[in-house]
């Protein structure tokens, strides 16, 4: 496609990995998940790509130079797994009409409920424009940018395409010195009871922090079988492969932050994040022992006492659970965009996701009020 006018060229690829790393990180999303590294470990690894359903095509926006000017990590889905923003009931509805809602276009970074830019670069109107020319040329049902920014959804709301609420749990770091100053800001009942699952928690165990190289070979193991235990339990079947564990320190350097809990030195649970710009991420989480608040200690707590200790912003530990909020994490708001070239099939998908905006409105009122700080709405 070529936009003379605009002096713009778009471009589907076949890989992130056969791209130019330098000039694809220099689109400047400082988010780990979009680096030209992970997006690359995705493919090389085998977690997505051939039988995974989940067939890698980013498109880029190039100047009359020939030089990457924008870009969007996109995928042909022939499924919906993976995505956290759930669309199986639109893809029902499709093909009840005789349509076929798959392939769709996906442009997310796979298995990863992480807002962040998704219109990397300089011209995200050329890049939108790039997007429905691929989804109306190739006859498919629908694109869908997941976990998007506020930045992006402006642009795509400009456009007209549809836009989808969600809610996750995010902890704020409001210039606290310790995990106890944190504790501080809460109410006194919140307070005794996170300090009574801490103890529970960790009784006869040992906690190890480990970041990159600190990482060995028998703790990728260890976290290897936890993920495959909450992957079996969870969705079926783990998307991630054995590989991408292998590589993933070799590539992420200090990106990479495990916790891990040792009984008699054995690790019996642990949780894997990476370490963003100003926020730490918990990503994956699992166990071989079922030990009372363990998941909190490692998933929560440990979080907020790292990136507290590390001068962090915030700390965003995954899609869903609601029971974060008496935790300290607070219910924000999770956006997503959708086109739809058909029209009837759009109008019928608009007055879903307005009735859904309002329920997502009224839910995060309700649950800033059940807040555990001393004042249930920090400013």
């Amino acid at each position: 496609m070529a936009d003379r006018e605009a002096q713009f060229v778009a471009k589907i690829a076949s890989s992130v990995a056969g791209l130019n790393g330098v000039a694809w990180d220099r689109l400047g999303a400082d988010d780990p998940f979009l680096s030209h590294a992970f997006l690359s470990l995705l493919e090389e690894s085998g977690s997505v790509g051939s039988g995974t359903g989940w067939t890698p095509a980013p498109i880029l926006v190039e100047d009359e130079a020939e030089r990457l000017v924008a870009a969007a990590p996109a995928y042909l889905k022939t499924h919906s797994q993976g995505e956290y923003v759930f669309d199986h009931g639109w893809a029902d509805a499709w093909q009840r009409a005789g349509g076929e809602y798959y392939p769709k276009l996906q442009i997310a970074v796979p298995f990863t409920p992480v807002a962040g830019p998704r219109l990397l670069g300089s011209r995200p109107q050329e890049l939108l424009a790039a997007i429905e020319a691929v989804t109306t040329q190739h006859e498919m049902s629908s694109a869908h940018i997941t976990f998007l920014d506020d930045a992006g959804a402006a642009e795509a709301e400009r456009r007209g395409w549809l836009m989808r609420d969600g809610v996750q749990y995010h902890w704020f770091n409001r210039g606290y010195g310790d995990f106890n100053d944190f504790l501080g800001a809460l109410s006194s009942r919140k307070r005794k009871a996170i300090r009574k699952e801490r103890a529970a928690a960790v009784e006869g165990l040992d906690i190890v922090i480990l970041r990159g190289d600190e990482i060995g070979p028998d703790d990728w193991d260890a976290m290897w079988s936890f993920y495959q235990d909450t992957g079996s339990r969870k969705w079926g079947r783990p998307y991630l492969t054995r590989e991408f564990f292998n590589l993933i320190s070799e590539r992420m350097g200090d990106a990479v932050l495990l916790f891990l809990a040792l009984r008699d030195g054995k690790p019996i649970a642990g949780a894997l994040n990476f370490v963003g710009g100003d926020t730490l991420y918990g990503r994956y989480w699992g166990c071989t022992e079922e030990v009372p608040f363990l998941h909190f200690e490692l998933c929560y707590y440990q979080a907020v006492e790292w990136a507290i200790a590390h001068g962090l912003n915030s700390v965003q530990a995954g899609a869903q659970g609601e029971h974060k909020v008496a935790r300290g994490y607070e219910p924000v708001v999770t956006r997503s965009a959708h086109f739809l070239p058909n029209r009837s099939f759009r109008n019928a998908v608009a007055d879903f996701l307005k009735a859904e905006r309002e329920g997502v409105a009224a839910e995060i009122e309700w649950l800033r009020r059940d807040l555990p700080y001393k004042e249930s709405s920090p400013a």
